[in-house]
């Protein structure tokens, strides 16, 4: 399941089909799809939520995201790349699902929650590299909104 702030509880065949339905909304609009992972870990658990955004170029957005639990993840080297394989793991979801139309016409950014700054600088290459030799635009800090605001605003 996936919550949307508009729509609450959506399928993921309900969110493909919304997703649809807004860029028929407007067709002669440039469109960018994003993709971003963040998480919250705590003593019992790590919390992470996957964020959808579609961002109609100059004109707003939409955005859906997910969450899930699982054990905590201490070691931020495991987060991170649990992270990065869940915005994946959404990319392959949509292409499943019939989303593969408007992955293939839009830009797709995967953006990590990682940067220059702080302990996940070291991360950097290989995350990046691993997002991009299977295809995809990766975003870091200060450009990856998709999981440093969006989705850490629900990772919590």
């Amino acid at each position: 399941m996936f919550v949307s702030p508009s729509k609450g509880h959506v399928t993921l065949e309900a969110m493909v089909q919304d997703l649809h339905d807004y860029v028929r909304a407007d067709p002669a609009s440039a469109y960018k799809i994003v993709i971003g992972t963040d998480s919250h870990t705590t003593r019992r658990t790590t919390t992470l939520v996957t964020a959808l955004i579609i961002h109609r170029i100059g004109r707003g957005a939409r955005f859906f995201y997910r969450k899930k639990s699982s054990r905590p993840l201490f070691d931020l080297r495991t987060r991170i790349y649990k992270e990065t394989e869940l915005s994946l793991e959404l990319v392959d979801l949509l292409n499943r699902k019939g989303m593969d139309d408007l992955l293939a016409e839009w830009p797709l950014e995967i953006h990590i929650d990682i940067g220059q700054q702080g302990e996940t600088k070291a991360l950097i290459q290989e995350i990046c590299g691993w997002v991009t030799s299977v295809g995809y635009e990766t975003r870091i800090k200060p450009e990856s909104f998709g999981a440093s605001s969006v989705a850490d605003r629900f990772a919590e």
